[in-house]
């Protein structure tokens, strides 16, 4: 067993080990009042594990009802929100109860947004099942979904009351779910670990995996206490995600998963600042031979004024202006704001 302590405002633990899907009800049960439960994941995970889950909540005494919606980036949208409240409402829920998130990041981060907002809140923990959610997309509270203007525009920070990471579930997952959450583990080392990045580079992360999980997981568990509202050093973790999200929008959120959109948007930010003179040369060759060792894609065909316009409504901007976030060098990040007008040019680099 791996335990990660993340200290925030609500304080909890992330526990690392193989086979913890059959304890999640024990280890609910340690760490909640609660008699009912409503356990939400997707068409995809449910086959697999949701009657794992749910016999173990069962088995420590829960009232258990599920709700499974239609898995996709498309489902995440406030339509299916509406769809949980009703079978949080018909299941009885009191503000003493709680739900389970079993899924990927979007069942995390939609899971999590009706538990924050239901009753005003109410508690909830998180079955990561994907590589993308064990390593990034589950730790830290934040939830949301998205509108059709842009990715997570609506959402709110609530912390799980605990992080239950099956190293397991990955065996399952079809090859290009692995390749969607390297682009999070590469983010890592590019913003605050060179030796990792070197790691990546030397070794074959998913023969390490419970380390790589563990590393990823005390990387962001240090940043989000420091910073647990992204007011500062919590926005380097937005590395690749600004135009990242934006090409997900040109894709209308269905043509390309998220951490391949952030592995492109990764290599462009290190040339745009390799061509401002404020990151080190070679860097986006290193940060593109890393993404295509573990598959991942480095460009993409839409044009620089496409970016721009479809990043200027990302939730980073503010006013006039939005926030970069830029490396020195491999393991040494930095925010930047550059003016709305000028973001076209800034990542221009052909």
């Amino acid at each position: 067993m791996r335990t990660v302590h993340v200290s925030t405002g609500k304080p909890y633990d992330i526990f690392i080990e193989r086979g913890l899907l059959d304890k999640a009800g024990e280890y609910a049960k340690s760490l909640s009042s609660a008699t009912r439960a409503v356990l939400i994941t997707d068409t995809n995970v449910a086959p697999l594990y949701k009657w794992r889950v749910l016999n173990s909540l069962s088995a420590a005494g829960f009232e258990v009802a599920t709700h499974v919606f239609q898995a996709g980036e498309e489902s995440k949208h406030l339509g299916t929100i509406a769809e949980m409240y009703k079978t949080l409402a018909d299941s009885g829920m009191t503000r003493k109860d709680m739900i389970v998130a079993l899924g990927g990041g979007v069942c995390g981060d939609m899971a999590g947004f009706a538990a924050a907002t239901y009753l005003r809140g109410i508690d909830f923990m998180q079955i990561p099942t994907s590589l993308l959610a064990q390593v990034d997309s589950s730790v830290g509270g934040k939830t949301g979904v998205d509108l059709p203007q842009g990715k997570n525009l609506v959402g709110a920070f609530h912390q799980p009351i605990a992080v239950l990471i099956d190293p397991d579930t990955l065996n399952t997952l079809p090859d290009r779910f692995i390749t969607d959450g390297m682009g999070e583990v590469i983010k890592y080392g590019c913003i605050k670990d060179a030796k990792f990045f070197e790691f990546l580079e030397n070794e074959n992360a998913l023969e390490h995996i419970e380390d790589v999980i563990e590393t990823c997981v005390s990387i962001k568990r240090d940043v989000v206490s420091r910073d647990e509202h992204e007011k500062g050093e919590r926005m380097l973790l937005n590395f690749g995600h600004t135009l990242g999200h934006a090409i997900e929008k040109l894709y209308d959120f269905s043509g390309i998963s998220h951490g391949m959109a952030v592995a492109v948007g990764m290599v462009m930010l290190a040339k745009a600042g390799e061509k401002q003179g404020i990151t080190t040369e070679g860097t986006a060759d290193r940060i593109a031979a890393l993404c295509k060792k573990y598959s991942l894609p480095t460009k993409e065909s839409f044009g620089f004024e496409e970016l721009a316009n479809a990043a200027r409504s990302d939730k980073k901007s503010a006013g006039d202006s939005i926030s970069l976030v830029l490396l020195r060098e491999i393991g040494d990040s930095f925010t930047r704001k550059v003016e709305l007008d000028g973001l076209e040019d800034f990542i221009a680099t052909e």
